[in-house]
């Protein structure tokens, strides 16, 4: 998809959320520090170092005004088709091009004029950064509720990311069936995101500061798994969680005792049917987790271990671009004292479990919900 081809989706309108939210993103916030809760802002977790330096490429005034939760970045990319839903200012694109390399290709889709011009207004220079021939990474203007009409193609991404904007549409079913469709046999939807306790009232729904703040919008993280199936992908993952916080008085009184956190999850486009457990042995080499690999919350594989994992993950890993990655065994084959898990997770309860491991705390929690530490 090249720039040229960037208009409006045709047959997809404005609602009133869509201009709400253009208008807060291109023109009320014009840097982070115009947001008044930190679900947009990313936690501050250790990062790799070669993540660490791809940011330090990217340009300052992308980084400035981007706005999303979380950094987005799954594994084993060399190479991969990779689209951005909601790219913003293109921080995102501009890291992962250097991730998926010049083999690679990345494409941003966004609603927001104002943010894709800060997007393109830096390509050549990124790509010289970089010190690539041609570039690598494109922007579309569009809608992430309707990607075939700006122009994507069925069966042509190998991943999808977002950064905190699906909480943006008023139509989040719409939003993860187009990324289906356009996702080939095997892909993953790896995403960051903001979720509920509960299912919310009006009163917060039609707020448009809220909704702007990617509260309002915000699904409960039990509709996640139940439109995910409907829509055909395998059962959301959990991959880490951490607690929104909001700091202005009068919102928070709105919010009343509704919680809120930013969730990272893996969707997978894989062939439906029962899967048995297996186990599974992680062969090591993928780029920054070499030698341990925290695939969710629930399974972190350590290089040459085997690992009895449930017959969902057990298809994920051998139908996707891991399968070279691990080795499968029929469950039984070996002793490895180790039971397949449960893989719907909890986020609110994998938050306090978080914390209470974070150094200091009189509690520890189990290793089987990840930390990094896990993997020393």
């Amino acid at each position: 998809m090249s720039d040229s081809n960037c208009g409006r989706a045709a047959g997809f309108t404005d609602s009133n959320i869509h201009v709400d939210v253009k208008e807060y993103y291109g023109i009320r916030v014009k840097s982070t520090k115009d947001l008044q809760s930190n679900a947009c802002l990313a936690p501050a977790t250790p990062l790799p170092s070669f993540i660490r330096q791809a940011l330090g490429k990217v340009h300052a005034e992308v980084i400035s005004k981007y706005y999303g939760c979380g950094l987005v970045v799954p594994e084993c990319l060399e190479g991969c088709s990779v689209l951005d839903l909601g790219s913003g200012s293109g921080r995102d694109c501009y890291m992962l091009s250097q991730l998926v390399g010049e083999k690679g290709h990345v494409t941003g889709i966004d609603m927001t004029q104002e943010q894709l011009e800060v997007a393109r207004k830096y390509l050549d220079h990124h790509m010289q950064e970089f010190g690539f021939k041609a570039p690598n990474v494109s922007f579309v203007q569009g809608y992430i509720e309707a990607l075939a009409e700006a122009g994507l193609q069925n069966n042509s991404f190998d991943i999808i990311i977002s950064n905190c904007v699906v909480n943006l549409s008023p139509d989040k079913k719409r939003v993860l069936a187009e990324a289906y469709n356009v996702l080939k046999e095997g892909g993953e939807l790896y995403f960051s995101d903001v979720y509920s306790s509960g299912r919310l009232p009006s009163e917060i729904t039609n707020h448009k500061v809220l909704w702007g703040e990617c509260i309002g919008g915000a699904l409960w993280w039990q509709d996640l798994v139940q439109l995910a199936e409907e829509v055909g992908f395998s059962r959301p993952r959990l991959v880490t969680a951490s607690v929104i916080t909001v700091d202005n008085e009068k919102l928070q009184d709105i919010l009343g005792d509704f919680k809120f956190i930013s969730a990272t999850y893996r969707l997978f486009k894989v062939a439906k049917g029962n899967s048995k457990p297996c186990q599974i042995i992680y062969n090591g080499g993928i780029r920054g987790v070499e030698n341990c690999f925290p695939f969710d919350c629930q399974y972190i594989f350590k290089a040459g271990e085997v690992v009895a994992v449930d017959g969902d993950l057990a298809k994920i890993l051998s139908s996707s671009r891991f399968a070279e990655d691990f080795t499968c065994e029929p469950s039984g084959q070996r002793q490895c004292g180790v039971e397949a898990k449960e893989s719907l997770v909890d986020p609110f309860e994998l938050v306090q479990q978080l914390e209470k491991q974070k150094p200091g705390s009189t509690t520890r929690g189990c290793c089987s919900t990840q930390s990094s530490s896990c993997c020393k």
